[in-house]
């Protein structure tokens, strides 16, 4: 854990004060919602439960505790509309905004839900966001703003062609972000994951993550595909990892509005590694007797070829520091789901 980190985990665990997190039943949401209950802080979690679950909230209710879970309010509603932002960010001192629909390859299929979600819903709680006058703003961004920038490392500078609608809405609240700090002083601040995994992520589903989809697949001793030749690489950031930058987003003074990091490990896998330490993983902790080859399928339309983030902005102006790799990230991973199993 980073000295940074430590510092903000003890002032919040002394100072309490009211988040709203959007996107609060999902995968990241409920991570961040359990930290900050941990904390010791009273949190708003808003989710329309489109993508999100129910059963993420119970989980996070059962980790943190009866006494904790007092201070969790649940609000089903949907971020598009201003009265439910409103009536959310009530008393509500910082926001960490997750709610959007995910994947390439969904936007692709039907853009205008994406823009609806993604883009509508980002500008009615920024503006309700202002209303309210919130300390700070963080929202999830993604690595694929970079588009087809060849650039490796990925700097926040740098600028691509954007290869899907999904990357255009992420874009696009980078630029409302920056102009509500900038005329209206809202500290905002984005954040780039990259190619986030762990517990509690869907692996169910067309659009699901590569991480979940793969574990199950390899729990049922089912072949997974790999789009490509399994050489296309990916900068892989366990949620642990997520959580630290959102909590010194908010928190950190010193970052100007309007401000963007990327979030990530700042290490380079191929999905063929991937593959083989999840089975791996999964064969250590005996979940399966060998390991089945992969398929090989195409390349999927609006996938980048390779991924890796420079993490030195966020390092140097956040104090951010990656708690997990991705090898113990598999391993945890792994781990919690043969507790589950052998319960």
């Amino acid at each position: 854990m980073s000295n940074k980190f430590e510092q903000i985990s003890a002032s919040l665990r002394s100072n309490s004060s009211r988040w709203l997190v959007t996107g609060a039943a999902g995968f990241i949401g409920s991570h961040l919602t359990e930290e900050l209950l941990r904390l010791g802080q009273a949190v708003v979690a808003l989710d329309n439960l489109s993508t999100g679950y129910r059963h993420n909230l119970d989980a996070v209710r059962r980790a943190v505790g009866d006494e904790a879970s007092k201070r969790l309010t649940f609000i089903e509603g949907d971020v598009r509309d201003a009265a439910t932002c409103a009536q959310a960010l009530s008393g509500v001192s910082y926001v960490l905004h997750q709610a959007a629909l995910g994947s390439v390859p969904r936007s692709i299929e039907t853009p205008l839900v994406s823009h609806a979600s993604n883009v509508d819903g980002f500008i009615t709680l920024l503006e309700a966001a202002r209303i309210a006058k919130v300390r700070r703003f963080v929202y999830a961004s993604s690595s694929s703003v970079y588009g087809d920038s060849p650039t490796l490392p990925k700097r926040e500078g740098d600028v691509g062609k954007l290869l899907s609608p999904y990357a255009a809405t992420k874009a696009i609240n980078e630029v409302y972000a920056q102009v509500w700090g900038s005329v209206y002083g809202l500290g905002c601040v984005g954040l780039r994951y990259f190619n986030v995994f762990g517990p509690r992520q869907d692996p169910k589903g067309a659009y699901a993550a590569v991480v979940p989809c793969w574990l199950s697949n390899a729990l049922a001793g089912k072949a997974c595909t790999i789009n490509g030749d399994g050489a296309t690489s990916r900068d892989f950031c366990y949620v642990a990892n997520v959580v630290q930058a959102n909590l010194l987003s908010a928190l950190t003074s010193s970052v100007a509005a309007g401000e963007v990091f990327n979030v990530a490990v700042g290490e380079q896998n191929t999905l063929r590694q991937l593959h083989d330490l999840i089975w791996e993983a999964c064969f250590q902790r005996r979940l399966i007797k060998e390991s089945v080859a992969p398929t090989i399928a195409d390349f999927r339309r609006g996938d980048i070829r390779h991924s890796l983030a420079d993490i030195s902005k966020a390092q140097h102006i956040l104090g951010y520091e990656p708690l997990v790799r991705l090898q113990q990230g598999v391993e945890m991973l792994v781990a919690g789901v043969a507790a589950v199993i052998t319960q």
